[in-house]
């Protein structure tokens, strides 16, 4: 049967391949457009699951909020690079999977990539493989949250798509919403308030700041009197209520919300890539090893 250039452009409307990797499907196949997209797709996620231990660091964060602002999906989502993380490809499927998680809710990782991506869609995990195959790269969906309350507001803040805050706030109103979100995208607290800290980084700080404090050769009863004010400084740095207000440095956010009547009940923030270890690259050696190994 003759090839025409007609069905290699249907097939690559269809699957999203390069214009020769379709002819080739459609000639082994002799030209059953069918049976040609279910032999790219069998090549193509043999291909992901090989890709599938590559580093993704880059990506982007995403999210959704319900229209009555009482629920709200924050969803991390890796590629492993910026330029892929850029594609409608790639943001097409980071939004569907973060309004999969507003309106499902699913408890770990593993329940949302089980949630079809859409109606009529195929497993979060089946279109993530498929994505895969079609891009070229590793992608990963990493990380979500998803928030739900029945008498509270729930706000958010994306920072370009690299930095997402979600908020649960008690009173106030969406411009305190949006300021405290931003401010948390800046600041990095770690929690609300000091109770809220772990038990054993509060040790670990101590257990560090005797040790630089006692280097000093003061009394002791000076040295524990200068840890535990330093503590007290380091809480107040780390959570939310002791930081200084980012667009009023005179004022914590603790005095900002009392000002409002208003309560902070969670947040979260995601940056794309934390705690990914990535993997450091020579561009020139890439190339080198790419041209010896055609």
């Amino acid at each position: 049967m003759s090839i025409t250039a007609q069905l290699v452009k249907d097939l690559r409307e269809r699957t999203g391949a390069g214009m020769m990797e379709c002819k080739n499907a459609l000639v082994e196949t002799n030209g059953d457009m069918e049976a040609a997209i279910e032999q790219m797709r069998k090549r193509g996620l043999a291909k992901a699951d090989k890709k599938a231990g590559r580093v993704a660091a880059e990506g982007a964060v995403v999210a959704a909020v319900g229209g009555n602002k009482q629920s709200g999906a924050l969803v991390e989502i890796n590629s492993e690079t910026d330029f892929v993380a850029a594609g409608d490809d790639f943001q097409e499927f980071a939004q569907k999977v973060a309004q999969q998680v507003l309106a499902e809710a699913p408890a770990d990782l593993d329940a949302l990539l089980a949630l079809p991506l859409a109606s009529g869609a195929g497993s979060i995990a089946d279109e993530q493989k498929a994505l895969v195959a079609r891009i070229g790269e590793n992608i990963q969906v990493r990380r979500f949250v998803a928030y739900q309350t029945d008498n509270n507001a729930i706000y958010h803040y994306l920072h370009g798509s690299r930095i997402g805050v979600m908020l649960e706030l008690q009173g106030g109103d969406e411009s305190l919403g949006r300021d405290l979100c931003m401010h948390i995208a800046a600041s990095r607290p770690i929690c609300v308030a000091a109770e809220d800290v772990a038990e054993e980084q509060v040790a670990k700080e101590r257990e560090i700041l005797i040790a630089q404090a006692q280097d000093s050769g003061k009394p002791q009863e000076i040295v524990e009197k200068m840890v535990e004010g330093r503590l007290r400084k380091w809480l107040a740095e780390m959570t939310l209520l002791g930081q200084a207000f980012v667009k009023d440095p005179d004022q914590t956010v603790e005095a900002l919300l009392k000002a409002h009547g208003a309560k902070v009940v969670r947040f979260t923030r995601l940056e794309v890539g934390e705690g990914i270890e990535k993997r450091e690259e020579n561009f020139a050696d890439e190339v080198a090893a790419t041209i010896q190994g055609t």
